[in-house]
């Protein structure tokens, strides 16, 4: 890449092309910039800036094909709560809607009406946070959504194939705790906890609609072990 990076977003654009934004870099500080690797060449080519650096932020591709980037922090310096829009037509980002609530460390799903859920995290000083809100990309605007039970960051956030969303883990008072979001009602509903806490873990949705969680972190302990959850 142009620049080292790292705690940046990368996201698959449908061109076939991948975005890296933002991130750490090696003196410590958010970048602000930009780039597309082009797997028909194997090269990297810078894009344009967004208009806020930021680092632990998240990157959706939305229905129209443009990259919603949400939320992170600058310069460890607290979360932000403002969100752009990358057009891979033009190379450009624009500015839409502000979250209700500055988060880093959250997650962000793109459900199957085209919204994006984003859910948790750090925000502001008060710890990780217990709420959860929607962006529309036909209004550019947020609405906040139901509150999950636990408060959560460093959890991971699946789209199952019936359009729900389950959330599981992160550094909160239970980390092995789950619970599911369901779009048609915005709430969120306790499931089946995981047999190990644990936190910046991965979950994979696999073919027959289980979720792999696998690894992350046990109050300092990383971890090795795997576990499937059922969605039915």
């Amino acid at each position: 890449m142009s620049s080292a990076r790292c705690f940046h977003t990368a996201s698959v654009l449908t061109n076939g092309k991948v975005l890296v934004a933002g991130g750490y870099n090696n003196t410590g500080g958010s970048l602000i910039t930009a780039e597309v690797y082009d797997l028909s060449t194997g090269t990297w080519a810078t894009t344009g800036s967004m208009s806020s650096a930021r680092s632990f932020h998240t990157g959706s591709i939305l229905t129209d094909g443009k990259v919603l980037v949400a939320g992170g922090e600058y310069n460890h310096f607290g979360p932000l709560i403002t969100a752009e829009v990358y057009a891979p037509s033009t190379g450009t980002w624009t500015t839409t809607g502000s979250m209700s609530s500055a988060r880093t460390g959250h997650t962000a799903s793109v459900l199957t009406n085209g919204k994006v859920l984003v859910a948790g995290g750090y925000s502001n000083n008060s710890g990780c946070s217990i709420t959860a809100e929607v962006y529309d990309p036909s209004t550019g605007t947020w609405t906040t959504t139901g509150s999950m039970s636990s408060a959560r960051t460093g959890h991971t956030a699946s789209v199952l194939t019936d359009g729900k969303v389950l959330v599981a883990g992160g550094p909160d008072t239970n980390g092995s705790s789950a619970e599911v979001y369901d779009p048609s009602t915005g709430t969120w509903t306790t499931t089946g906890s995981m047999s190990t806490a644990r936190a910046y873990h991965t979950a994979s949705v696999l073919t027959n609609d289980k979720v792999l969680a696998a690894g992350g972190n046990n109050l300092g302990i990383v971890l090795d072990s795997a576990e499937l959850y059922y969605s039915s």
